[in-house]
């Protein structure tokens, strides 16, 4: 289960009362209240667009940068946008017309929520500031506004280079087409523009158009070609993807990237040995979603129908079989938790899915809108219930629908509050995250910019900025430089010591 990963989340924005509010604006704003807070200016900690190069794509090719979209040159540094880089590790930054949170490297699935949950406290920080101003700026973790724009929340992890990208391509399209019954998080309307009334366990499915591509924001694939690994390129591929939902329910976080994980450790290990390919993996995708029941029939390639839950029992019993073989049954602490609740909600599911509303979004928030159709007699097309569906993602902890639900002890909940406190403002001690972050703490003053595989420091006196690589994820750990940083009392001291080290 330990591999590299993480979660980015562009939040939904708005100002109540004035819809026709600049979101970049906005946007703008949410970054700059919460690094404002922590001390932190763009200047000083803004992003290293070095590395970056968004338009390689892994089947072999780069794609012209006069052929591509500009929401895909993510490369270009915009100056007139807030970027900061976090102490607990992560990237806080505007992302077209969103905030986004990209949570620092992690080697766990549970590590991930955490993080992810932590993202959710900045952002509600950033509002509480903001409310001091009227009208103030609202956020809401979801994926969708409910009118047609959709936004992003993706998963990231680290792969070895040497993986076929084609066999990654036939082994998780049919998995991404399944796993949306534990990963969904709901959603009122069907169609882009939910303009056909009902209910669906996906809010980002309907918006999703082809199988393989490069593209994110339009001609959505299921499978994100981006070749952009963050990390030594001869080794490793960072596979992007982009079908993911924005989930608050731990168990469906956590089993979100620990299955996928599974997947892909399989995948690299030549450990599946069944075809599973849909038919027509697009609407299939949509018609899946578009079925609360979970009935929904799957077609395979050669001729098999079965529901999203018996293709996920397929993959859950490749992985038993997978874990048997290499680990003979001693399993971790994080695959084995992964293992029994993956278990344990597909068995809910294929009974009633009204059994799994403790650990997946999409049944929880269909429990609360049905209590509504059923006191007040609402129709699916009734604006009351979009209403529910926006508020249930509200950040804020007294609004947002989700938050006091929680509260009351509605959820199964993994990650007690003060780990999620704790990554707020401390990164992981496993990966570079740790030395990216605490170098923001430490040396705030003395660096001009990082990304995820370098620290830029600009040392009093010296002509050149220095900058520090950092291409492998689990090199600048706790255990590899705490020592060195702490007896760093500035980044002068640092850069010296890394030196003589590396001499």
């Amino acid at each position: 289960m330990r591999r590299v990963m993480g979660i980015e989340t562009e939040y939904g924005i708005s100002v109540p009362g004035d819809p026709a509010a600049n979101p970049m604006i906005l946007s703008g704003q949410v970054v700059n209240a919460y690094a404002s807070m922590q001390g932190i200016r763009a200047a000083h900690a803004s992003w290293d667009y070095a590395d970056e190069a968004p338009l390689r794509d892994a089947r072999g090719f780069d794609m012209a940068r006069a052929l591509a979209d500009a929401s895909q040159l993510t490369d270009e540094e915009d100056p007139t946008l807030a970027n900061v880089v976090l102490t607990n590790g992560a990237r806080l930054y505007v992302d077209h017309a969103h905030p986004e949170y990209s949570s620092p490297e992690v080697t766990s699935p549970r590590a991930a929520v955490a993080f992810d949950r932590a993202g959710e406290l900045i952002m509600a920080e950033a509002v509480r500031r903001l409310s001091a101003v009227p009208p103030g700026v609202n956020l809401y973790k979801n994926n969708t506004d409910g009118k047609g724009q959709s936004y992003g929340t993706h998963e990231n992890y680290l792969m070895r280079r040497e993986t076929p990208f084609t066999d990654i391509v036939r082994h998780l399209v049919p998995f991404f087409v399944a796993r949306q019954v534990f990963t969904g998080s709901g959603r009122v309307g069907i169609g882009v523009d939910s303009r056909n009334p009902g209910f669906q366990l996906s809010q980002r499915s309907d918006f999703f158009e082809v199988e393989v591509g490069l593209e994110t924001t339009l001609k959505r694939p299921i499978i994100n070609t981006r070749d952009e690994p963050h990390a030594v390129a001869d080794l490793y591929r960072r596979l992007h993807v982009i079908i993911g939902d924005a989930n608050h329910c731990d168990v469906a976080n956590l089993l979100k990237l620990g299955t996928t994980s599974l997947v892909l450790a399989m995948i690299e290990d030549r450990a599946i040995d069944v075809d599973l390919t849909v038919a027509r993996p697009v609407s299939t995708l949509q018609r899946v979603s578009h079925d609360p029941t979970c009935r929904e029939l799957i077609e395979l390639r050669d001729g098999t129908k079965l529901t999203a839950v018996q293709l996920l029992w397929r993959y859950h019993g490749l992985a038993e079989r997978y874990l048997e073989r290499r680990y003979a049954g001693e399993l971790d602490e994080d695959t084995a938790e992964v293992m029994r609740w993956w278990a344990l909600v597909l068995d809910k599911l294929e009974r009633d899915p009204r059994e799994a509303a403790r650990e997946v979004d999409w049944v929880g928030k269909l429990q609360v809108l049905q209590g509504y159709i059923d006191r007040d007699g609402l129709e699916w097309s009734d604006s009351r219930l979009r209403a529910v569906d926006i508020q249930w993602s509200d950040v804020r902890p007294d609004k947002g629908i989700f938050h006091k639900l929680r509260a009351a002890g509605r959820f199964e909940e993994l990650v007690k509050d003060d780990e999620v406190l704790d990554a707020v403002h401390e990164p992981p001690t496993d990966t570079r995250a740790y030395f990216r972050g605490k170098c923001l703490e430490k040396y705030s003053d003395q660096i001009a910019a990082a990304s995820w595989d370098s620290v830029i420091f600009d040392i009093p006196g010296q002509s050149s900025l220095q900058r520090v690589p950092m291409l492998e994820p689990l090199r600048g750990t706790k255990a590899g430089v705490g020592a060195l940083l702490d007896r760093s009392p500035d980044a002068a001291t640092l850069l010296r010591e890394l030196a003589s080290a590396s001499g």
